[in-house]
């Protein structure tokens, strides 16, 4: 797994130096805890990270604490996070799960999954995120990027996200899970994209079953070695 990642990072640095993932962006941000990232997760949705970035900086100039966000009102939150897709049912949502954190955990985010996926509209995924970016406990967040990079190496065969997670959960050490969800998230935006993944640069394509599929189908026999690093 250490080769797999540290050859995505090489590609991206060869390729283009990818920006931070919205969450990554949140994690490093000295102003910034455990709120912001699972208000942050849930606003994520079917949103660019850049478009979730900029909201959550908005939001939490105007609403710095669970409390504060809990009293808002859900108009003016909704004005707050327009530009995201879906905005009135996450102002909603964000507004309910502020409440709750303020008013049954005294303000604090639980870091445990059984506590995160209690909140409402909080899935695995989500609850896994707040653990490795908020907390940095070992989780492994599967989101369309790590379900599709995963089963395009042959890391996994599987049908759903949930099955990608106990998969990998089963296979992959540890150590390397608090790397995963940031790294295949940046590879799959910037190089192992859904349509015309960037095969010709990649520098784990030796190891990917799609690659040498594609190969094979081709007839242009087994992939050769990427060159050597410049």
């Amino acid at each position: 797994m250490r080769e797999i990642l540290d050859g995505m990072i090489q590609t991206m640095d060869e390729v283009r130096p990818p920006r931070m993932t919205a969450l990554r962006e949140l994690h490093d941000a000295e102003d910034r805890g455990p709120f912001s990232i699972l208000i942050g997760t849930i606003l994520s949705a079917r949103t660019r990270d850049e478009n979730t970035a900029k909201v959550v900086r908005a939001l939490f100039a105007r609403y710095g604490t669970p409390q504060e966000l809990a009293d808002a009102d859900i108009p003016d939150v909704e004005r707050l996070i327009r530009s995201i897709g879906f905005y009135r049912v996450k102002a909603k949502r964000i507004v309910e799960v502020a409440k709750i954190i303020a008013e049954r955990y005294g303000g604090a985010v639980p870091d445990d999954i059984e506590s995160l996926t209690s909140l409402p509209g909080v899935g695995r995924k989500t609850a896994n995120c707040v653990l490795v970016y908020a907390f940095e406990k070992p989780a492994i967040p599967v989101d369309i990027h790590v379900h599709r990079i995963s089963n395009r190496l042959g890391l996994v065969n599987t049908k759903t996200p949930e099955e990608t997670e106990a998969a990998l959960v089963s296979r992959v050490p540890k150590k390397y899970w608090l790397r995963i969800n940031d790294t295949f998230v940046m590879y799959g935006q910037n190089v192992c994209k859904p349509i015309s993944p960037m095969c010709g640069v990649c520098r784990i394509r030796t190891m990917c079953d799609h690659y040498s599929r594609s190969a094979a189908s081709r007839g242009t026999g087994p992939p050769p070695e990427p060159p050597p690093p410049r």
